[in-house]
């Protein structure tokens, strides 16, 4: 098992993330405002919001789950896909799980890898650049996060 640890940069928040494998895994997230926790087990995400409401939710036609703030769910399709490399992008639809509302709701997303470990992601008309390790995981997220 890995565990990965990642700060926000834009407010208060972090995640802690304990990695079995690209499809199992689970964390805790601290926003400003909540705390939730999510585990993943293939294609079934659960999460609980500040310790009392539940919810899960089924990956159906969506290709990752994305939850809010989670640099986790960045990691998978670069992971999955080899994107570490200079490469054409690659559309998704995610499953965006919105905090902390805990709504799910399909989100295309563009991930464009450039080289040496770094990726343009864009969603509509948000975009950032993403510095991944050798691993895959999500080290410096442009403005938003970085691993500690």
């Amino acid at each position: 098992m890995k565990t990965l640890v990642w700060r926000r940069l834009d407010e208060p928040g972090m995640e802690v993330a304990h990695v079995r494998s690209l499809s199992s895994a689970s964390g805790v997230q601290i926003g400003a405002s909540y705390e939730v926790r999510w585990q993943l087990e293939g294609e079934h995400l659960e999460l609980e919001l500040n310790g009392d409401r539940r919810t899960s939710f089924e990956l159906g036609d969506a290709d990752f789950f994305d939850v809010f703030a989670s640099p986790f769910f960045n990691s998978l399709p670069v992971m999955r896909d080899g994107l570490l490399d200079a490469g054409p992008a690659r559309d998704y639809v995610m499953g965006f799980v919105a905090l902390p509302e805990l709504t799910i709701s399909d989100s295309t997303q563009r991930y464009e890898p450039l080289g040496q470990r770094i990726v343009r992601y864009s969603s509509g008309s948000f975009e950032a650049a993403i510095v991944f390790d050798a691993d895959g995981y999500v080290e410096h997220y442009s403005g938003f996060l970085e691993r500690v």
